[in-house]
Parts: C-alpha cells; sequence; structure tokens
C-alpha cells in the first residue's frame, strides 16, 4: 500500500435535504451520485408494500479515494490536519470477523470538515493515541460503536465523547437500526454494503474496498446532525448522552465461563460424554485457529463438532465416514480431532461436564417460572405489560428502555421494601442508567407489590382469530 499522503479539504458544501424535509448538509456527497440515478427499491428486510423514498445511490467519496495512511510519516501528515480542523470526528473500523481468529482492527476510517477522510492501517501504524489528542475533547461519530472502541482501544484510541447514530436510531424509534438503512431512511442516499462481510485484513486492499471504507464515514457528520436534531425534538436528546456515555466507559466484558458451551447445536445434546467430546474438540480448534490466526469455523464448524459428538466413533477411519467430516481440509487434520475425541471418552466419570451448564446468580428461564415460583411469574407478567405500555408510549424499544435482564432479575428477587426507592437503586446496579429509572421505577414498583392491579391490553382481532 502507498505511503504517500497529502491530506485532502473539502470546502465544498450544498444545502440539501432528507427525505423527511429535514435540512441536511451533504455537500459533495450528493455531487457525487448526482449523475447516478436514483432507485426506489425497497431495502433488504423493509415492508415491500410500504412507501419507499427514492435514493441516490453513493458511488463516490466526496474527495475521492486517498492512499492508505500505513507509515510514520503520512499518519503525522494526518495527525497535523486533523488537529488544525475543527468539529466532531466520524469514525468507523474494519475486522476480518470469519477469516481471522478475535476481533482485531484491519482498518480505521476518519473524517473530519476541513482535513478530509483518512484511512489508517493500524497494524502499521498500531498506536493512534497522537490522533485522539490532535482533537482534544471533539466528539466522535459512530455507527454501532460497541463495536469499534474495544478494536480503537487496541490502538490506545480514546475517544473523549462519542454520538452514537444506531443508539440514536433506536431512540428515535425507527425500525430498522443498520447503517445503509438509516442513511437511507434519513438522508435519501444508497449507502452499498457489499464489503462489509470482506476480509478486511488482506493487503493491499483493493480500491473498491476503500471507497466503501471512506463513504461509510463521509455520511456520519450529515446524519449525526439530523438525528441529533430530532432528540432534541422529541425531548430525548439527555436520554441519548446517558446511553452514549455508558457505551463510551463500559468496562471489557468479563471471560465467557465455558465458552464451548456456545457450539451452535449443543443445546441438543444431555449425554456429559457427548458434552465432554464437544468441549475437547471445541479447545482443540480454539487453539489450531489462535495458532494460525484463523477464525475457529474456518478451521472446524460447529456442526462437525456436533456430529462427532453425536457419532463418538473410536478411531480416524470411523470420524471421516461422518460427513461433517469427509472435507478435505478437515479429513487432513482428522487425526488431531480423532486425539481429543479419544480424550473426552477417556475421563472419569468425575471429570465429565454437568449437563446442566455452569452455576449462575441468574434466574431460571423465564418458561420455568409457573411451576418453580408462580408469584414470580406473576410479577413478571405485570411488569411486562407496564414497560411494553412505556416502549410503545415513547417509541423507544423495549431492550433499550431497560435491559431485559435486569428486568428479569427485579422480577425474580425483588428488594425489601419494595418501593420506587429500592427499584430504582436495585435497577441501577444492573446498570440501569437515571434516565431510565426516571420512566420505568415508580410504574415498575407498583407493578410488582401488586401484579393483579396492572391491566392488561384486550387481544387484538388478529390473535382472537
Amino acid at each position: 500500500m502507498s505511503s504517500a499522503h497529502t491530506p485532502s479539504f473539502s470546502s465544498r458544501r450544498t444545502a440539501d435535504r432528507g427525505p423527511s424535509g429535514d435540512a441536511v448538509d451533504v455537500g459533495t456527497a450528493r455531487e457525487a451520485a448526482r449523475d447516478v440515478p436514483a432507485t426506489d427499491s425497497t431495502p433488504d428486510g423493509a415492508d415491500p408494500g410500504a412507501p419507499v423514498p427514492a435514493v441516490t445511490p453513493l458511488t463516490e467519496p466526496a474527495d475521492g479515494v486517498g492512499p492508505v495512511i500505513d507509515t510514520p510519516e503520512a499518519f503525522a501528515e494526518v495527525v497535523a490536519a486533523y488537529a488544525a480542523a475543527s468539529g466532531p470526528v466520524a469514525a468507523d473500523a474494519e475486522r476480518a470477523s470469519g477469516y481471522r481468529y478475535g476481533q482485531r482492527t484491519y482498518l480505521v476510517q476518519v473524517r473530519r470538515e476541513g482535513a478530509g477522510t483518512a484511512l489508517i492501517d493500524p497494524i502499521a501504524i498500531p498506536d493512534l493515541s497522537p490522533l485522539r489528542e490532535a482533537v482534544g475533547d471533539a466528539e466522535w461519530i459512530l455507527h454501532a460503536a460497541s463495536q469499534d472502541l474495544p478494536g480503537f482501544a487496541e490502538q490506545n484510541l480514546y475517544p473523549a465523547r462519542i454520538f452514537d447514530t444506531e443508539l440514536a436510531a433506536r431512540l428515535l424509534g425507527m425500525e430498522r437500526v443498520g447503517l445503509a438503512a438509516v442513511i437511507a431512511e434519513v438522508l435519501g442516499l444508497g449507502l452499498a454494503k457489499e464489503h462489509s462481510a470482506a476480509d478486511w485484513s488482506t493487503r493491499p486492499l483493493p480500491e473498491d474496498w476503500l471507497r466503501y471504507a471512506a463513504l461509510d464515514v463521509e455520511v456520519l457528520i450529515p446524519l449525526r446532525k439530523i438525528l441529533g436534531e430530532r432528540l432534541e425534538e422529541q425531548g430525548k436528546a439527555e436520554w441519548a448522552a446517558q446511553e452514549f456515555e455508558a457505551v463510551r466507559t463500559a468496562p471489557p466484558p468479563p471471560p465467557r465461563e465455558e465458552p464451548w458451551r456456545r457450539t451452535s447445536g449443543v443445546h441438543a445434546l444431555r449425554n456429559p460424554r457427548s458434552l465432554a467430546v464437544v468441549r475437547s474438540l471445541w479447545e482443540a480448534r480454539d487453539e489450531n485457529a489462535r495458532r494460525r490466526d484463523i477464525a475457529p469455523g474456518r478451521v472446524l464448524p460447529d456442526r462437525a463438532i456436533v456430529a462427532a459428538a453425536q457419532a463418538m466413533p473410536r478411531s480416524v477411519p470411523e470420524l471421516v465416514k461422518l460427513p461433517a467430516f469427509s472435507g478435505r481440509n478437515t479429513a487432513r487434520r482428522a487425526a488431531a480431532w480423532q486425539h481429543a475425541i479419544d480424550q473426552a471418552l477417556a475421563l472419569p466419570q468425575e471429570a465429565l461436564p454437568s449437563a446442566r451448564g455452569p452455576r449462575s446468580d441468574a434466574p431460571p428461564p423465564p418458561r420455568a417460572w409457573a411451576d418453580r415460583d408462580p408469584a414470580a411469574a406473576q410479577r413478571l407478567d405485570a411488569a411486562r405489560v407496564v414497560v411494553q405500555a412505556l416502549s410503545d408510549e415513547l417509541s423507544v424499544p423495549i431492550e433499550n428502555l431497560l435491559q431485559p435482564d435486569a428486568l428479569r432479575r427485579v422480577c425474580w428477587t425483588p428488594p425489601s421494601p419494595l418501593d420506587t426507592e429500592h427499584v430504582a437503586q436495585f435497577l441501577r446496579g444492573r446498570g440501569a442508567r437515571e434516565w431510565q429509572l426516571d420512566l420505568v421505577a415508580e410504574p415498575l414498583a407498583r407493578a410488582l407489590a401488586d401484579p393483579a392491579s396492572v391491566a392488561r391490553p384486550a387481544p387484538s382481532p388478529e390473535s382472537a382469530s
């Protein structure tokens, strides 16, 4: 990849309006697409019967596609340009999920008015802290920030403030919150996503991939402007600010206990010996994938692990007779997989994993509540009615109004005394934000104290029929 770089400065700006009539400064993003005919195609997953606004496809970044920043000298120029510019920083990151082991970032895209777009190779430039220092306490705009911030942290890139356009779209009650869908609805622009699942560890990166990456950040600044205005209009700006800060400051999740239990299809296995085979094969696969830096599923698919656990073969010839192990890449490592199986088959009974899984302080699955604790089941039913009503009234998804785990826990083991103050304290301890508590603590406390008092909505004609 080229290391030469001249920061691009974009000064052309034209006022435009999104399909809703909101003023939006999309500038040369519209110019770049002006010769491409607008389309009325329905986005994936949308209601084909609903009216679809005309969408102008974005095909070229406003400033073109600059060279990838992969030398200290080129990065220093970017840092200087961003320090001299002003306004928020739009940012995105690309990984190689499904190709490489882990969630390492392989490209960082940033854009700032007055400094243009920079595409940075974090493998060549692993320390991006000078960029953070250059922009000071400027706001960073990201879409689904929780996906990108862990990778940014690995590059010592810690935004001082963020605006998450996906979270904003959720709080505004938008039905589809993927970036392409939000851009189409709010800005009337078509953002292609065909490279979103590409192997971004590829070097050099193809030109069309870089074009896609540059467009991803080009739309974020005008998008943030409109979403911010809508949040203010709906009285949700403070809610959003608290959500953004919670995402920005969230600690890394703790290591998952017994991660092998997430193998797809393992729920169908009840025999502890079969579960031991799953565990042994999963661990062997994980070690192989980590050593080779390959996504585990490309080393050995989950379906092969489950098939072996069901058949429990005693030899390599028996193993390769299984369809899931008949492929060339899988079969040539059959001896290693059979060794892992043999280890599981040789374990004494007391070393086998539990069929129930690791102990947890989480409540049981809600479907079991009626039998195990009927009173808790009644509390959960009433609480769900209350939260659903608030969700409908505020046009905020239930899971954003209150985390489902927190709702289940407060219904299973409610605080005592069961009043607004202690319900709020309980939920705050489970990570609920103050805006959520202001909305849900009082009605939830009433519902938990007297589930029978909660009026259930009348069944719809469709459900009655």
